[in-house]
């Protein structure tokens, strides 16, 4: 089922292609909208008057607060070692930490962004298409780039 029953969806919440979506034990606040082939899994929260766009990824411990824009196909990340397997033996659920990652009121993540955990995107910030946030992103700064740095500051407010 591609949205589970327990998912918290709150009113006018907008989802493009029902069967193309995969959302469980989230919430999603009101008047946010969903794109098709998007997956935000348990533990997850979004905002009000959101929008996530096509393909993109929001994992267990991601916060976005209200009025984000998250772009096409941007990916969110929660662990810091990754692994599959150790000493033999397949890693399972008990074996890694979440580690949370927040999303600022008002702030824009460009398409095909990767956002790694343990980060804070500030109110009002832009991160540009493709970039790779590795570490905080002031409020209303605009940062782009593998790793993602600072271009500009503006008000948040902007």
């Amino acid at each position: 089922m591609p949205i589970a029953p327990d998912v918290s969806l709150g009113r006018d919440v907008t989802i493009h292609h029902r069967d193309l979506v995969n959302l469980y034990g989230c919430a999603i606040g009101d008047g946010t909208s969903i794109g098709a082939f998007v997956e935000i899994q348990k533990g997850a929260a979004i905002g009000r008057l959101c929008k996530i766009s096509s393909h993109s990824f929001v994992c267990e411990g991601v916060t976005i607060e209200d009025e984000v824009f998250v772009g096409h196909g941007v990916m969110f990340i929660n662990d810091r070692h990754p692994r599959a397997a150790r000493g033999g033996k397949r890693l399972g659920a008990a074996d890694w930490t979440v580690v949370p990652t927040r999303v600022c009121r008002g702030a824009s993540i460009g398409s095909g962004a990767a956002i790694l955990c343990g980060v804070t995107i500030g109110a009002g910030a832009t991160v540009g298409a493709g970039a790779v946030v590795t570490r905080d992103v002031r409020a209303g700064a605009v940062v782009a780039g593998v790793p993602a740095r600072a271009l500009l500051r503006r008000r948040a407010a902007e």
